[in-house]
């Protein structure tokens, strides 16, 4: 995003320091707006956000799908809990890179001179992204649906899936917020995030079943908390068949580890977040 077009969209879309002091939320929603406006006016920000997982549904499912057994089940109605898993998880990145890059542009200096809550610029961010990542779980669903995915546990099972991903989504993109505001420009952001994520994602149960992994990895998997996500999506779509369960508690009670877990993310980094944002624009 360039620096031009961030000034015009706090032009348009931030309140003036000379009003009245609104509430948090409202505070909240008026940054929310500013990040939506952003992705209205560059639209390619969305199509890149969407192109990436719809490109794995597409390759895995279609390429190598042929060549992928899985016990217990279809490898499509395998894949595909792994795919929304991936998509959240690299959705959740967003919003570390648009802190790291409100800083490098000085809009976090803007912010500073509003009558604002200090926890709503962060509040907004996360947000605009958990509607970001709303709108890329539809596409691969629709996308899903297309190369032969089915969910077998009823709307209501299939409604708590998905609101389980967003859910861990929105929890991880506070994590990734307070490592935006502590790295120095947006690319280190970037380039850390995926070197965290890709393991995460790729050494766990989202592509193949854990117990074909070498002995410690397939301990890493049964213990990786994407794994836990995507076998709690799973399991909520009626996607698991007869395939095997691991032993290990996450693995045992996936849902229960995604919810305390996603919980435990927003007690703890949200506080620490918005603490770091306050000692950040007061500098």
């Amino acid at each position: 995003m360039s620096t031009q077009l961030a000034r015009h969209t706090d032009a348009d879309s931030l309140p003036r320091a000379d009003g009245p002091r609104m509430p948090a939320l409202s505070d909240a929603w008026t940054i929310t707006w500013r990040n939506l406006l952003k992705f209205k006016r560059s639209p390619d920000y969305v199509v890149f956000a969407v192109l990436q997982p719809i490109m794995f549904v597409l390759l895995f499912s279609q390429v190598y799908g042929g060549s992928i057994r899985v016990e217990g089940t279809n490898y499509t109605d395998y894949l595909m809990a792994g795919i929304f898993g991936q998509t959240v998880l690299f959705g959740a990145t967003f919003s570390g890179f648009g802190m790291a890059q409100d800083l490098k542009d000085g809009i976090i200096d803007r912010f500073r001179t509003l009558p604002m809550h200090p926890a709503a610029v962060l509040l907004g961010r996360t947000a605009a992204d958990l509607a970001l990542n709303t709108i890329s779980m539809v596409i691969m669903i629709l996308t899903g649906l297309l190369v032969g995915w089915r969910f077998h546990e009823g709307l209501v099972s299939f409604l708590g899936g998905v609101g389980l991903l967003l859910l861990f989504s929105y929890a991880f993109s506070w994590v990734m917020a307070l490592i935006g505001m502590m790295v120095r420009t947006p690319e280190v952001i970037n380039n850390a995030s995926f070197m965290i994520l890709f393991p995460l994602t790729f050494i766990s149960n989202a592509f193949v079943q854990s117990q074909n992994l070498p002995g410690p990895l397939q301990a890493f998997a049964n213990w990786n908390p994407v794994s836990a996500l995507v076998q709690a999506a799973r399991s909520l779509f009626g996607n698991l068949g007869q395939s095997p369960v691991s032993d290990a508690i996450p693995m045992r009670y996936p849902i229960a580890t995604v919810l305390i877990g996603s919980l435990l993310m927003l007690a703890i980094f949200v506080p620490l977040a918005v603490t770091r944002y306050t000692r950040t624009s007061r500098r």
